[in-house]
């Protein structure tokens, strides 16, 4: 199973459409055996004092873990550059999700980065800073970080992906993290 994770709780974002573009396609290649995950999606109220016990966790968070992260072998990270780095939103569910059976949600499975930005840089510092992060929680990261820069200029006026080199780049790195 492979879970994509659009990873920005903004509403609409071009993160968003990236990730259901990367969905429609893997889909394609794996079926059924593909999930999407938008942290649109989180509960509103999961970020308490209390998180950080496993009884305390908040059980809509305990079940986004049962189905969207355990059962994953692979996890397709899309996100934003934030500030520089990865959205807070990110880091505080990897953190939520670490607190129950970090073994059973991260030891030994592999993701895939691609980083989406307005800018130049196509979020090159958030995709070192998530990698780490990973590979901290023992998850193997695929050595084709995509950075996807000027988002904006990549669409069309309905906002869909346009651009074919983009398409192309992100169909290789989808064929390679597939046999990774």
């Amino acid at each position: 199973m492979i879970t994509i994770i659009s990873g920005t709780n903004r509403e609409q974002s071009e993160t968003e459409k990236m990730a259901e573009w990367i969905y429609d396609l893997v889909q394609r290649h794996v079926g059924n055996k593909v999930q999407l995950l938008k942290l649109t999606d989180l509960p509103d109220c999961f970020i308490s004092q209390q998180m950080y016990t496993e009884s305390g966790q908040d059980q809509g968070i305990a079940e986004i873990q049962r189905k969207y992260m355990i059962p994953a072998d692979k996890f397709w990270f899309v996100f934003p550059e934030y500030n520089g780095g990865v959205p807070g939103i990110l880091k505080l569910f990897l953190d939520a999700v670490s607190v129950r059976d970090i073994r059973g949600t991260f030891r030994g499975k592999r993701a895939c980065l691609t980083g989406i930005s307005t800018g130049r840089a196509g979020n090159l510092r958030g995709m070192d800073h998530l990698s780490s992060i990973l590979n901290y929680l023992q998850v193997v990261v695929h050595p084709n970080r995509l950075p996807i820069s000027s988002i904006s200029k990549l669409q069309n006026e309905d906002g869909e992906l346009d651009d074919l080199s983009t398409k192309h780049v992100l169909t290789l790195q989808m064929e390679e993290f597939l046999a990774f």
